[in-house]
């Protein structure tokens, strides 16, 4: 399988064979060329940046730990404080950070292999044994579960939960695994509850609730490095469907979600220095919305923003217009939706994505300075006609 020329002869024979299929087997070993690769095949599935010569990973200059590895430590500790929590994953230990229960508590944590229905309808049984399983399974991965999701789990309403990392733009894996649709597909599905934390000490709060809570609940979060907040607090339980208000003030109100809500607030210092006050809104969850809140704000601002690191159709910001639809009050204010557009994304660097679709902090200020102005412009052409 490494053999360029043999290999290159295959599939010339192979094109030469009009009767039938053909099956090329290349049989490959992983790393080949590389001893550290060779020898530790699994480790080296995805790699970051390392030292050709020795094989030594080049550590990153973030000053935060990554997601996953808090999500890893906390859920151990969880693990450790409550025997009934398991963990499971689906051939993605180290991808998700399962792989530090699986070492601490290897009767109760599970690597059921490339195999998520599986490891859905595994939950599903546990649960209904009295345990609390928590299956941790990259965003765009559930998809392939997404039946027994809806069948196994929220149906029978099971206290199941689901971690999903890498909900947002995954990067250099490209878009296979962004995990840009979990929100939309999730939404519609009953009894199921919808969160997202907006750093890594959040997480931490929302891992412990999920597993205080009975019955289906999703986090997602996206890959890379935390914010940097402290995270040496005990995990604190959250009031489901409670937003936070972040900073109040003037007649703009931006709801941001998960990832969206650090970039947000840095975007609201910049318009503050503009003159434009401006209201944020850390939503937590999606299913439940926090409608109390919002509805308030919709009666009393002109100026509604909501940021979403996912697809906007069937997102969060479309829970947000279907609340303003329903009570009647999608005339009352101007609602802008900022997420991924109906494309598919390409790989590349995160930073440079987000920025590409305008979902870094210079982004969401331009277009909320954009909204304010075109209000602006309005509001001075209605005085006009009234004078």
């Amino acid at each position: 399988g490494h053999n360029v020329p043999a290999l290159v002869r295959a599939f010339q024979e192979a094109q030469q064979i009009k009767d039938g299929p053909v099956i090329v087997h290349a049989l490959t070993t992983k790393g080949k060329g590389h001893p550290a690769a060779e020898n530790d095949y699994y480790k080296w599935h995805a790699t970051g940046p390392f030292n050709l010569a020795t094989g030594a990973p080049i550590k990153s200059s973030a000053k935060a730990p990554t997601y996953t590895q808090v999500f890893g430590e906390t859920l151990c500790e969880l693990m450790d404080k409550d025997d009934k929590v398991v963990a499971l994953t689906a051939a993605m230990p180290d991808g998700t950070g399962v792989c530090m229960a699986l070492e601490k508590f290897p009767n109760r944590a599970f690597d059921v292999g490339i195999a998520e229905q599986h490891c859905v309808t595994f939950a599903a049984g546990l649960s209904c044994e009295g345990l609390k399983p928590v299956c941790a399974i990259y965003s765009t991965f559930l998809q392939r579960a997404f039946d027994q999701l809806i069948h196994d789990v929220c149906i029978q309403n099971l206290n199941v939960k689901f971690c999903l990392d890498r909900g947002g733009i995954a990067g250099g894996d490209g878009p296979t695994h962004h995990g840009l649709l979990d929100i939309a597909y999730l939404r519609g599905v009953p009894n199921i509850i919808l969160m997202a934390p907006k750093d890594e000490g959040e997480m931490r709060d929302m891992l412990f609730t999920m597993t205080e809570h009975v019955g289906p609940a999703a986090m997602r979060y996206p890959r890379g490095n935390g914010v940097g907040v402290p995270i040496d607090q005990e995990p604190q339980l959250l009031e489901i469907g409670k937003a936070e208000l972040l900073r109040d003030g003037g007649e703009v109100a931006i709801v941001a979600y998960g990832s969206m809500v650090h970039p947000s607030m840095q975007a609201a210092d910049n318009l503050a220095k503009d003159g434009i006050e401006t209201t944020v809104v850390n939503a937590r969850f999606v299913k439940p919305l926090d409608s109390a809140l919002l509805l308030a704000l919709a009666r009393t601002k002109r100026l509604i923003v909501t940021v979403e690191e996912a697809y906007l159709a069937g997102g969060f910001g479309s829970a947000l217009m279907e609340l303003f639809e329903e009570n009647g009050l999608q005339d009352k204010v101007r609602l802008v939706r900022m997420g991924i557009p109906d494309r598919i994304v390409t790989h590349g660097d995160p930073k440079l994505l987000l920025a590409k679709y305008g979902l870094d902090a210079d982004g969401i200020y331009t277009r909320v300075k954009e909204a304010v102005e075109v209000l602006e412009d309005r509001r001075a052409k209605q005085q006009k006609v009234t004078a």
